[in-house]
């Protein structure tokens, strides 16, 4: 059994379409149809069924791919530590990363890193609380940038780098928006713009204003952090984001106000995965990250 074989037959498995995956792959189809021909003798049992122009996998096949990715990501993990051990700044970071930390901490980060590693390259992956977390734990990624920081358990690990306040962004002409400070009852009455339940910064949202006194009134939605503000500057409503995401990007039409009573932050921070051992290069950009927000938090 050839890896080649394997990475062949998981093209397939995700296309259903062996000229497709032919194509993707850069090699004649033919050469596609052996090695899973070849494949398929070796394990003694069909993978696929023909359904028309495309292929579907067998029961068993099914079973067969799930081991095979697991496979393939565990050798290209290992392919790319003997990479890094030979030279740790030369390496590749897989990093995700939530949309409110887009505008300002990730690229601050990661900015400073390159500096003294010029030579380090980041493949870059934004999704949702959820996904970022399951990306950890499934070996899509190794690390990842949250907020608000989860609770540690039997399968990642979290490092809190910084704690910072959520804040009002209103619009422009809003009858509060000359106020310098708000209570967040100030905002009881008003219509709300939200990211769509499930996401995590609308629990936060939503959470803040329970303990307030109200249940905020969602009148519109957005999965986009700069939709959420195009809503704002629109006067659509109020919305409640934390204070990165606004740093040196607080749209126009729109102002930013503190929130004194209740006083609402969010933890930001990085999880890791403890049931496998970080590459060299990811090892070396989580002690500059932990050294980076200290020497920064030293100074607030």
């Amino acid at each position: 059994m050839e890896l080649r074989q394997l990475r062949y037959f998981v093209e397939v498995a995700e296309r259903e379409h062996i000229s497709e995956a032919a194509e993707h792959l850069h090699v004649a189809q033919s050469a596609v149809s052996r090695q899973i021909a070849n494949l398929e003798d070796e394990l003694g049992t069909p993978l696929f069924e023909r359904v028309g122009r495309n292929v579907k996998l067998t029961p068993i096949g099914k079973v067969f791919l799930e081991h095979c990715i697991t496979a393939l990501k565990a050798i290209d993990f290992a392919a790319k530590q003997v990479e890094e051990y030979l030279d740790p700044a030369k390496g590749t970071i897989k990093v995700g990363f939530p949309t409110s930390l887009a505008s300002y901490v990730l690229p601050t980060v990661i900015s400073a890193f390159k500096k003294q590693y010029p030579d380090v390259s980041f493949h870059l992956r934004q999704g949702s609380y959820k996904y970022l977390i399951d990306a950890v734990k499934n070996r899509d990624l190794n690390l990842a940038f949250l907020g608000p920081v989860p609770s540690k358990d039997e399968a990642i690990d979290s490092m809190i780098l910084f704690s910072e306040k959520v804040h009002a962004l209103l619009p422009a002409n809003h009858p509060l928006a000359q106020r310098d400070r708000l209570n967040l009852t100030d905002l009881r009455k008003e219509n709300f713009v939200l990211f769509p339940e499930g996401y995590i910064l609308h629990k936060v949202a939503v959470d803040a204003c329970k303990s307030a006194g109200f249940v905020p009134n969602v009148t519109s939605e957005g999965e986009d952090m700069d939709a959420l503000k195009g809503l704002v500057a629109a006067g659509i409503g109020v919305t409640l984001l934390p204070e990165s995401s606004l740093y040196d990007s607080t749209p126009r039409l729109t102002v930013k106000k503190a929130i004194d009573n209740p006083n609402i932050t969010r933890t930001v921070g990085v999880i890791h995965p403890t049931n496998r051992e970080l590459g060299p290069s990811e090892k070396v950009f989580l002690e500059f990250i932990s050294t980076f927000f200290s020497r920064l938090n030293q100074f607030v």
